[in-house]
């Protein structure tokens, strides 16, 4: 169990640092609604992957994989909820260009765009997470490599997705803490602007692969 369990951790801390729908919008919600906000989002991306983990022990992800038409019908959702969060960045940098903070002072959230709530933070990184079936079929073929033989499978799956999770929160909430100590330098109009639109077409062109490749 104790090099299955190192095994994991290494592939799951490389999974964690790739780039991906999960840092796009755990940065977004750093620079509109600080740093409590983005570790609330990151704690809904690591319930979500308990999510994914609980529904692969059970075999729900190996039915959405044998289910061309299920798979495909979860990926377009997917993909315009990344969308929808993409538009959300990129109207929130065009408010930034034309409703500038008056008087020289800092933008505030109302000058980009709604002042996400921790809860409703947490929603947002859970659903990205949710909806996105590339995590529970990588769960599906990944995690079985590193259930010892003989190991219950509900038991071992959570832990190894625990371990995933548990990376996964020091990591974005790592990104949570630096955006926010460097909040003097990101809450400038220019720099909020830039990275939304980057955040936003980032969100935009992941929700628009997805969306083509479950066209195709």
């Amino acid at each position: 169990m104790l090099t299955s369990l190192l095994g994991f951790t290494a592939v799951a801390a490389l999974l964690t640092v790739s780039p991906g729908p999960d840092f796009a919008v755990v940065l977004r919600t750093a620079l509109g609604s600080g740093r409590r906000a983005a570790l609330c989002s990151a704690l809904g991306i690591a319930a979500g992957c308990f999510v994914w983990g609980l529904a692969g022990a059970v075999g729900l992800t190996a039915m959405l994989s044998a289910s061309q038409v299920a798979y495909d019908a979860l990926r377009v959702v997917g993909a315009l909820y990344l969308m929808w969060l993409g538009a959300q960045a990129l109207r929130a940098a065009r408010r930034l260009r034309t409703a500038p903070a008056a008087d020289g002072a800092e933008p505030t959230a109302a000058d980009g765009g709604v002042r996400q709530t921790p809860l409703r933070a947490f929603r947002t990184g859970a659903l990205t997470n949710v909806l996105n079936p590339k995590v529970g079929v990588v769960y599906m073929s990944l995690l079985p490599q590193f259930i010892p033989h003989g190991a219950p499978v509900v038991a071992t799956t959570l832990l190894l997705v625990a371990v995933h999770a548990v990376l996964g929160v020091l990591w974005l909430g790592t990104i949570a803490v630096a955006v926010h100590r460097a909040r003097a330098v990101f809450q400038r109009p220019r720099v909020r602007r830039r990275l939304d639109q980057a955040t936003g077409g980032v969100l935009l062109a992941l929700g628009a692969a997805v969306g083509f490749e479950a066209a195709r």
